[in-house]
């Protein structure tokens, strides 16, 4: 590579790491507690669990569970029900004043087995909500989702620029070295060089998933509009179904139930809701396997006569978005892997800040043993820049 091309390289290194530094730290910074926020919730006793009872407990019906939360909020409409995916003991009501998207919800879990009500968590407030909306939208709704998406595309072309300069600049040097009997900034560039390079497909994955789960929103949109207007159609400009006129919940579910039989229940939307229509009560179903168990199956069953009207099968872009969710966090192979991920969480942040020291050192460049390199001082730094980070990004809250 002649050195012109490598001073092109270092310039697009150099500002589209500068760019977003500060917020992949933020984000790497936040990601880490995000990592281990079941672990953290119930340290903090903020996990809500249902009580041990003997297998094959019968439960209590949907409907029931309905009524109970609905008796603690009778202000409000129910828009989801949920399930844990580790404990279906337990149900998450979410309600809010209207079926429209909104952050004013309140949520009740209900004992699937006796009916009563176990907790009403405040999803809204804590340190993990804090963690949560820094690394996700920054407070700011969608504007700040898509500011940090971007800043997550100025990753990617970091990691890019990075590998690209990586060889020519340590061509005199083995693999690994770190000179530390040299000047600390030289130190910290090898550094800085050595875990860039080590945590590059980590970084890459980590970057690249969560810049997909920030275009969440406007993929589910999307979909409504290219796949859902069609199966709809009949229904167009119809009144949302009134609560007296729907038929039984729990025999919905298990009409929905019969219609996927290798698959369990993740989460309903109700009429009138973003996730449904407002004439069905929607049911999206996920597999039983590790893998198939992050992929969702939507069953769409009339609200009023409880029969199955369309089960379509997910786009390519929402699977893609379903499976980064879960990867983003290292959400796959349990303990394990999250401490994996958290350990490369950490040598990013460490990337990060020597990124920033050799930046604001530049005025003490040292001369290069890798000549060639010096695409102009002060070029040396980010290599695998940075990373936006987790978050059980857009699931549904309930």
């Amino acid at each position: 590579m002649n050195s012109r091309k490598i001073k092109t390289w270092a310039w697009v290194h150099k500002w589209s790491s500068l760019v977003c530094t500060v917020f992949m730290l933020l984000l790497c910074i936040t990601g880490l507690p995000l990592i281990f926020h079941h672990e953290i919730g119930h340290l903090l006793g903020t996990e809500v669990e249902s009580p041990k009872m003997p297998a094959h407990t019968p439960r209590v019906s949907l409907d029931r569970v309905l009524e109970t939360a609905r008796a603690k909020h009778p202000d409000r409409v129910v828009q989801f029900v949920s399930q844990p995916e580790d404990d279906d003991g337990l149900w998450f009501v979410t309600l809010t004043p209207t079926p429209a998207p909104t952050d004013d919800f309140k949520s009740v879990a209900v004992d699937a087995r006796t009916g009563a009500v176990l907790a009403q968590p405040k999803l809204d407030e804590g340190f993990m909500y804090v963690m949560f909306k820094l690394h996700v939208d920054l407070f700011a709704g969608l504007a700040g989702k898509l500011f940090l998406g971007f800043m997550g595309l100025l990753l990617l072309v970091a990691i890019v620029s990075g590998v690209v300069l990586y060889a020519p600049f340590m061509r005199k040097l083995d693999f690994g070295t770190v000179r530390r009997e040299k000047r600390p900034r030289l130190k910290w560039l090898d550094l800085h060089n050595l875990l860039g390079i080590v945590t590059l497909v980590w970084l890459f994955v980590v970057g690249s998933t969560g810049m997909i789960n920030t275009w969440a929103d406007l993929v589910i949109k999307y979909w409504q509009y290219d796949q859902l207007s069609a199966l709809l159609a009949p229904y167009k400009n119809e009144p949302t179904v009134p609560v007296a006129q729907r038929a039984s919940v729990q025999r919905s579910m298990e009409v929905a139930l019969q219609q996927t039989p290798d698959m369990k229940l993740s989460f309903v939307a109700f009429p009138g809701t973003a996730f449904s229509s407002p004439h069905h009560t929607t049911f999206f179903m996920r597999g039983n396997e590790p893998f198939t168990s992050k992929l969702l199956q939507p069953v769409l069953v009339d609200a009023k006569t409880a029969q199955v009207t369309a089960a379509p099968k997910m786009p390519w872009y929402l699977t893609a978005l379903l499976v980064s969710q879960p990867l983003h966090f290292g959400d796959y192979a349990g303990m394990p892997m999250q401490i994996i991920w958290a350990l490369l969480d950490i040598a990013t942040i460490i990337v990060l800040g020597s990124g920033l020291y050799l930046w604001l050192k530049r005025g003490n460049t040292v001369p290069a043993p890798a000549a060639p390199v010096a695409a102009g001082p002060g070029h040396r730094p980010q290599h695998g820049g940075q990373q936006p980070d987790p978050a059980p990004a857009m699931k549904v809250q309930a």
